[in-house]
């Protein structure tokens, strides 16, 4: 069932969030960034908004978590470049994983609280392996693929975000 605005957001802050969302995506989208600032204003609506519905601690477990479990996978990002770079014997300019994806892993957290937080990368890792699979496959039958290329992980994570809070009662 679909719910607008979200129980635990209200109408106003629904909004707020869709804004703060959408910059995120156009942005990541455009030029593969996800920018300080509003990763800034993401955290400090998230630290409210979380307090609010999961208390202080979920909320800063969930950030804590979010951050932290996207920084191993970054890490782990850019082990494997290095190592497709030794294999291949060719340096390799793109990157696994930005750092902003990981800081936005980080507001998502404070939204998201502790356990939701999980269940929120855990379906923005399935949208992304999905859609990842359609281009993958797309660009082979157009004849188009060619090895290394990126999409945004910040669409998946914010894509994750929505569906939780719009698309469910409770993320708690």
């Amino acid at each position: 069932m679909y719910y607008f605005p979200p129980p635990n957001l209200g109408l106003w802050g629904g909004i707020l969030w869709l804004f703060i969302f959408g910059l995120v995506v156009v942005i990541d989208l455009e030029h593969r960034l996800i920018l300080h600032v509003v990763s800034i204003a993401g955290a400090i609506l998230g630290m409210i908004f979380g307090s609010i519905n999961h208390g202080v601690l979920n909320t800063i477990i969930g950030g804590a978590a979010g951050f932290g479990i996207m920084l191993v996978f970054y890490l782990l990002g850019n082990l494997f470049i290095k190592f497709l770079s030794r294999r291949r014997g060719i340096e390799i300019d793109e990157v696994a994983l930005g750092f902003g994806d990981v800081n936005l892993a980080g507001v998502i957290g404070l939204l998201l609280g502790w356990p939701g937080v999980v269940a929120g990368i855990f379906v923005a890792i399935i949208l992304g392996g999905i859609v990842s699979g359609f281009f993958l496959i797309v660009q082979i039958l157009r004849k188009k693929y060619q090895a290394n290329q990126a999409l945004p992980y910040g669409p998946f994570l914010v894509s994750s975000v929505i569906l939780l809070l719009y698309f469910s009662q409770s993320v708690n």
